[in-house]
């Protein structure tokens, strides 16, 4: 991969003159087809097509390293999800084949575990989960207690529609799964009590009456075998990166003197400097140490749903990679604690609150970007919306296809 190394500016005329360095050669390039602001997925795969259609990009990144949240850190000879657990999946095939056609990946099926105090159980919601809990066998006794409790729920509310997310999963799935793998665990990501949150967050639970712990119904689910950063350096081979590089210290202003177009990938309401006012996130931080026991939980991910323990969740990271007898034969493991909290400045933006204030405000925020020419805002951060990895990539191969 080509490495930038240094921009230099003539006086009489701002000029950006790019020195690179490859295989000991060095080229001097002086314009750009596009600067896309931010190496994370959207920004990964549009400078991809980019380059595979002779334009030439440059790609800047605030952070010390490429990838986005989807960096992996190796400790340990493990691939450590830096910045959270990243499971690939999707049912769009022209995706999938499109992903492994940079990077070959692997069977890892997502199948998180809930510990209730102590209490384990197997989510998604499914019949190893009502076992668990009720000791019930069959469909049918699964189904008569879930209905039940729902009716339960909807008595109290005397006719009325769930007002906050509480009354919403009571009306869904009962008592007993509320109490247990909701309320709690919702709360500390949230921050807020279960009466306190809009009922849409939660207006559909999936509830499966079968055996099945996969937590994605998609036909397509893995991870990148040898971790993200190979999709990572697949997508961005043919283009000139930079990091280090906050793109509001140093091309706000001259960007057009870099590129004909802006590829904006970060925060929506920080590129027109706050001026409607600021959006709300939720972020999450991690406590990320080595154990000296080859497996500590047996799974990649437990979720701890109750406030006894402070955080949401703890990932195994070699559990995404490695399998069988592999497990084993490395000595160490590497565990993440996850912690949510509301963001602060200088925190990462991971989540949008998308209540009706957020979502009036980013509006608004939208309303202001058509007036931006030759500006693309794309991805979590600049279009104020959650996705997933494979929405996000499926959605630039679209734009590449018109």
């Amino acid at each position: 991969m080509a490495v930038l190394i240094i921009f230099c500016t003539f006086a009489c005329k701002l000029s950006h003159i790019v020195f690179l360095k490859e295989s000991n050669k060095i080229f001097c390039m002086k314009h750009y087809d596009y600067l896309i602001v931010g190496s994370g997925l959207f920004g990964a795969t549009f400078a991809y097509f980019a380059t595979k259609a002779g334009k030439k990009c440059l790609v800047i990144d605030k952070r010390p390293q490429l990838g986005g949240n989807v960096y992996c850190e190796n400790i340990e000879g493990i691939n450590v999800h830096k910045y959270g657990a990243h499971i690939f999946h999707t049912n769009n095939k022209k995706v999938w084949d499109f992903v492994n056609s940079l990077v070959p990946f692997n069977r890892y099926t997502n199948s998180p575990i809930a510990n209730y105090k102590g209490e384990l159980y197997n989510l998604p919601f499914n019949m190893n989960t009502f076992r668990q809990m009720w000791g019930v066998t069959t469909p049918q006794e699964a189904k008569a207690r879930i209905e039940e409790q729902k009716a339960e729920a909807v008595a109290a509310l005397c006719g009325r529609e769930p007002q906050n997310l509480e009354e919403q999963a009571l009306c869904l799935v009962g008592k007993d799964i509320f109490t247990k793998l909701i309320k709690e665990y919702t709360e500390k990501q949230w921050g807020r009590d279960c009466k306190d949150l809009p009922a849409f967050i939660i207006r559909r639970l999936p509830v499966r009456f079968v055996y099945d712990n996969n937590y994605f119904n998609d036909s397509y689910q893995g991870i990148p075998i040898g971790g993200y950063n190979v999709l990572t350096e697949a997508l961005l081979d043919d283009a000139d990166c930079l990091t280090d590089t906050d793109f509001f210290e140093s091309y706000r202003d001259t960007w057009r003197d870099v590129a004909d177009t802006l590829v904006y990938t970060g925060r929506l309401d920080e590129y027109f400097g706050f001026s409607l006012g600021r959006l709300d996130w939720r972020t999450v931080s991690f406590k990320t140490r080595v154990e000296h026991v080859s497996n500590y939980q047996g799974n990649a991910v437990v979720n701890y749903t109750s406030h006894n323990e402070p955080y949401t969740r703890i990932i195994e990271h070699k559990h995404f990679e490695m399998f069988g007898d592999k497990v084993d034969a490395c000595s160490s493991t590497v565990i993440s604690e996850e912690y949510s909290t509301e963001y602060k400045h200088g925190m990462e933006p991971y989540y949008p609150v998308n209540d009706e204030k957020n979502n009036s405000l980013a509006d608004r925020y939208r309303s202001l970007t058509e007036a931006e020419p030759n500006v693309i805002f794309g991805g979590r951060l600049a279009e104020y919306k959650y996705y997933d990895m494979a929405p996000v990539i499926e959605k630039v191969m679209q734009m590449w296809s018109k």
